[in-house]
C-alpha cells in the first residue's frame, strides 16, 4: 500500500506536467475528472481495456461542455491520452512489481543506465545529430551508446537476479526498454516542442520537471510488461 501510495502521488505530479503542456498547445487543459480517473486506472484490478473504453465515452461527453466545438475533440483526446500515458504506464509498473520487484528495478534501472552513457559519449564524441529538430544534444553516438549499456546492465542484472530470464530473452527484453525509453524521450521533447517550454515544471531545482526523469520509463515499462504477459512470465 505504501508503495502504491507513493505511485499514486507521483502519477499525480506527472499528469499535472502533462496538463500544463496540453494546455500550452491551446487545448483545453485536463481538469479534475482526469486526475480521478486516473487514479481509478492505477488501483481497480481486473481486465483494463473496458475501463479504457469507458474512459474514453466520458472524454467524450465532457467534450459537449466545451465553448468552443472546435476544441471539444481535441481536449477529450488529450484527456484521455494523458489518463493511459501517465496512469496506465504506472499501472503497469504496479503490475511488474507485484511479479517481482527486480522486474520494476530493471526497468527504471534500464534507462538511468542507458541514459547516463548517452550523456557522456554523447558529449564527448557525439558529432551526428539524432533529432536536432527536437532535441539538438542528442547524437546517434549517444544513443548507440545507451542501447549498448543499456543490454550490457541488462543482461547482468537480469543473469544475477533473475536468473530463470534466459540470455537471449535478457538481450531482447533490454534491447526493447532502451528503445522504448529513448522514443519516450523523444515524444515528451515533441509535446513540449509543441508547447513552447524548455522542461515540463520546475519540481526538481536544475533538471526540470517529474516528467522529465521518468519519460524514458513511461514508454518502457508498458512495452516490458507486454513482452512478459505475452511470454507468460507475467498476469
Amino acid at each position: 500500500w505504501l508503495f502504491l501510495l507513493v505511485t499514486a502521488v507521483v502519477a499525480l505530479l506527472c499528469f499535472r506536467e502533462y496538463a500544463s503542456i496540453v494546455e500550452g498547445h491551446k487545448i483545453e487543459r485536463p481538469g479534475p475528472v482526469g486526475y480521478a480517473a486516473g487514479l481509478v486506472v492505477l488501483v481497480v484490478p481486473g481486465n483494463e481495456l473496458p475501463l479504457v473504453a469507458l474512459l474514453a465515452v466520458v472524454a467524450l461527453g465532457l467534450m459537449l461542455r466545451s465553448a468552443d466545438p472546435a476544441k471539444g475533440l481535441p481536449g477529450a483526446a488529450a484527456l484521455l491520452l494523458g489518463i493511459v500515458y501517465v496512469f496506465g504506464t504506472w499501472r503497469a509498473g504496479v503490475t511488474l512489481r507485484a511479479a517481482s520487484p527486480y522486474w520494476l528495478f530493471f526497468v527504471l534501472a534500464l534507462n538511468w543506465a542507458g541514459d547516463t552513457a548517452a550523456y557522456y559519449v554523447g558529449s564527448a564524441v557525439g558529432r551526428h545529430k539524432l533529432a536536432p529538430r527536437l532535441s539538438p544534444a542528442k547524437s546517434w553516438e549517444g544513443s548507440i551508446a545507451s542501447v549498448v549499456a543499456s543490454l550490457i546492465f541488462g543482461f547482468f542484472y537480469l543473469g544475477w537476479l533473475l536468473p530463470e530470464v534466459p540470455p537471449a530473452l535478457r538481450l531482447v527484453l533490454s534491447g526493447a526498454g532502451n528503445v522504448a525509453g529513448q522514443l519516450g524521450d523523444l515524444a515528451e521533447s515533441l509535446m513540449k516542442r509543441g508547447a513552447g517550454v524548455k522542461d515540463s515544471g520546475a519540481l526538481l531545482p536544475g533538471h526540470g520537471g517529474l516528467l522529465d526523469r521518468v519519460d524514458s520509463s513511461l514508454f518502457a515499462m508498458p512495452v516490458i510488461y507486454f513482452l512478459l504477459a505475452l511470454l507468460g512470465r507475467i498476469r
